[in-house]
């Protein structure tokens, strides 16, 4: 072992010069610079959206620049959703499969970073032979046991048959192979699957906002739907009363047969927008036990009216200039865009020379404690250094390729860039128009009720027949479902700025992505 270690100490100079001489080639990545935009809109966005005297009815403001908290769903001051986003981080398959994911690309990388060092074996090989014993001409005899005994000579004539000769042989051997990252091929490729890893860090940050965006909106809808079949079922009920009222008023001859039919016909058309609300219902019911990771046979513990939800009414929108910072898909396609950078490198660096080095010392003999005896140690240094010359263009199209890839991801990242200011853009509309639109549903809610309680009045002292009635109460039972539609879009859209906005997820205290299982 002392030889090795003379002959390691010759071979160490040569590998860290060959480290030192080492080089990158390809483009070095560089961050694309944030988008040149100071607003969501060509015009300036009013600050403030319109507001109504009914549940969700407050105007809501835009605080530009204000930051996002991650646990914005907090905001709307329900301890029962708190709780169910706090079941659906905790329990939801789809967050288990991210960090493992993210954990997979961690190991691959720190797996490619091993190439950077040289690699050592050891191996000992323990070998016994049997020759055929009817050689002839000049050999040495050999023993039962393997050891030489003495020369014959047997001129002109047959070899003596001895037998079968066994022998024994031992080999052990440390050796090592190196091969330097001269051209950088290696740290590209490092560079890349560190890109990669990142954007499965930033795809596993969309994860949980898409699943807190989920339960948020699974939450709302059962409320809104909560609403509507309440609101239908109240229809139903009256419309099964006014059945019977002009069933025992035709019986007295004080209604006539259109009238009960007309009654009829209404309560059969009310009864039948009730089953579909009521499956869309349970199907919500089925959504939120499966994002909190039940199965449909697994109740949970909560349901939600709009009058349980409060209505954020300061909203923080980001500044422009930070969305592409705070945006998990726009990092995870800069990231990918960033691979593919690095992956251009490693196509360049395939087609240069390649370099490699090899050494082993160890030592052989027909007995085990004289390996390392006079006579049987050995050792080689060995250089290698190979170019391709003729590969049919091989590597020269997947260079092209490589660049093509890279342009490839370029495109993607501003697409991604620009989807995402739309997105932005859109929700900031939208929650401009949901105030506009319950204002007005308000409006014609009260609108409506009030006609009703007239037409009712009058129906009772006899201005108005039962058709007019009708009509005026299908009118009613159409701006109350509008209505509670409107609030439910304001709830949604509301939680859907938040996640346009990337989710808040740099200011989560705890890094569930770094805790191996």
């Amino acid at each position: 072992m002392r030889a090795w270690a003379r002959h390691g100490r010759q071979l160490g100079p040569v590998l860290a010069a060959a480290g030192l001489a080492a080089c990158a080639v390809g483009p070095d990545y560089r961050r694309p610079e944030a988008p040149n935009a100071e607003a969501y809109a060509p015009k300036p966005i009013a600050d403030t959206t319109a507001g109504a005297a009914v549940t969700a009815g407050d105007p809501q403001h835009f605080q530009m620049g204000r930051d996002i908290p991650f646990a914005w769903w907090t905001m709307f001051q329900s301890p029962k959703l708190d709780a169910l986003v706090e079941a659906a981080l905790k329990n939801n398959p789809t967050i288990t499969a991210a960090q493992a994911a993210l954990r997979q690309a961690q190991e691959n990388t720190a797996a490619q970073r091993g190439y950077f060092y040289p690699n050592v074996s050891a191996s000992f090989t323990p070998e016994r032979q049997e020759l055929a014993g009817n050689v002839g001409g000049n050999s040495p005899g050999i023993q039962g046991n393997g050891s030489t005994i003495s020369t014959y000579q047997n001129p002109g004539g047959p070899a003596p048959f001895n037998g079968p000769v066994y022998f024994n042989f031992f080999t052990s051997q440390l050796a090592l192979s190196y091969t330097p990252d001269v051209f950088g091929a290696n740290r590209r490729q490092v560079e890349s699957l560190k890109a990669q890893e990142e954007s499965l860090r930033y795809e596993m940050e969309a994860t949980y906002i898409t699943l807190v965006d989920n339960v948020v909106g699974a939450a709302i809808q059962e409320a809104s739907l909560e609403e509507q079949v309440r609101a239908t079922q109240t229809f139903i009920d009256d419309n099964s009363k006014a059945v019977d009222i002009l069933h025992n008023q035709f019986k007295l001859g004080y209604a006539m047969g259109i009238d009960v039919a007309t009654q009829e016909a209404a309560l059969a058309q009310a009864q039948a927008m009730l089953p579909p609300l009521q499956k869309q219902l349970e199907q919500t019911h089925d959504l939120i036990r499966a994002l909190v990771g039940k199965l449909p046979n697994e109740d949970v513990d909560a349901t939600f009216e709009f009058a349980s939800l409060h209505l954020p009414q300061d909203l923080p929108v980001s500044l422009p200039s930070k969305l592409v910072n705070q945006r998990p898909d726009v990092r995870a396609a800069e990231e990918q865009m960033h691979s593919a950078s690095a992956q251009v490198g490693v196509a360049i660096a395939a087609r240069l020379p390649q370099f490699t080095l090899s050494g082993a010392i160890g030592g052989t003999a027909s007995k085990a404690d004289q390996m390392f005896a006079d006579g049987g140690p050995f050792w080689n240094i060995i250089g290698n250094v190979s170019q391709p010359i003729f590969d049919g263009n091989n590597l020269l199209h997947k260079e092209r390729a490589a660049r093509q890839a890279l342009v490839q991801a370029q495109a993607q990242y501003r697409s991604t860039v620009i989807s995402a200011f739309q997105n932005v853009a859109d929700t900031l509309h939208a929650i401009q128009s949901d105030g506009d639109v319950l204002a007005a549903s308000a409006n014609a809610e009260a609108a409506a009720r009030k006609a009703r309680d007239l037409s009712r009045r009058q129906y009772q002292l006899g201005y108005v027949n039962y058709l007019t009635l009708l009509a005026v109460e299908e009118a009613y039972q159409q701006a109350v479902v509008t209505l509670v539609q409107a609030q439910g879009s304001r709830y949604t859209d509301t939680a859907a700025l938040f996640q346009a906005l990337g989710g808040g997820w740099w200011n989560r205290t705890e890094i569930a992505s770094v805790a191996a299982p």
